[in-house]
């Protein structure tokens, strides 16, 4: 028997009340069919240090084989980590029925010209334990980055050959007002989800229909 398939969202400080929780919740169970347990997580005593910096470098640790086996994650198990303010618009279900070991949204980003954006990505366990046994704050600053390192330049620069789910249409995944973006506010043609970069929320564009629509 399939598992359900574990989605994840991760919380820290301030920014978000338990009302992004409350809708990222609801939008997922209107959107995704198939059986699926839902995960809130927040930094341990090994990651909180990582929290007062800026690079999201605590959900690394979600590569760990010891965590992943305090979670009940069994090996090759799906885990999908998403923003808490990913507003989902349409089926998931396509999205997430990949048999790859990694997937990350691809091609998301403006300025910067990593590829992966973490705003949604996909792992299995027993897969990749290096990107978090490897990783240090230190190592990360000495490789290649935009403005500042961050998890997402940290997962490129280790796997820089894995699997996308390419923004735009192919996916229907966007970035808004973004790369893909069509270039209005009006919610895409076959719109699976609409991830929200920087300082983007959708609580500062409830005026979109679709939004308040969607994001409830």
């Amino acid at each position: 028997m399939t598992p359900p398939l574990k989605i994840a969202t991760w919380v820290w400080g301030t920014k978000y009340n338990a009302d992004y929780v409350r809708r990222w919740r609801d939008g997922i169970n209107r959107n995704l069919r198939q059986p699926h347990d839902l995960l809130i997580f927040s930094p341990d005593d090994d990651t909180r240090y990582l929290t007062e910096i800026k690079g999201c470098f605590c959900r690394l640790k979600m590569f760990s084989p010891e965590w992943q086996e305090k979670i009940g994650l069994e090996t090759g198990e799906r885990l999908v980590c998403t923003d808490l303010d990913v507003v989902f618009t349409g089926p998931l279900d396509p999205l997430f029925d990949r048999p790859e070991e990694f997937v990350i949204l691809g091609g998301a980003n403006a300025l910067n010209p990593c590829d992966f954006n973490g705003s949604l990505m996909m792992l299995r366990g027993g897969s990749n334990h290096q990107i978090w046994s490897e990783f240090s704050v230190e190592k990360a600053k000495k490789q290649p980055f935009f403005e500042f390192a961050d998890d997402q330049q940290w997962l490129f620069n280790n796997l820089p050959s894995a699997a996308t789910w390419r923004v735009g249409k192919s996916s229907g995944i966007y970035s808004f007002q973004k790369r893909g973006w069509p270039g209005n506010d009006i919610l895409p043609e076959g719109a699976r989800c609409v991830v929200f970069p920087g300082w983007r929320d959708p609580s500062r564009f409830l005026k979109l229909e679709w939004i308040r629509e969607n994001w409830s």
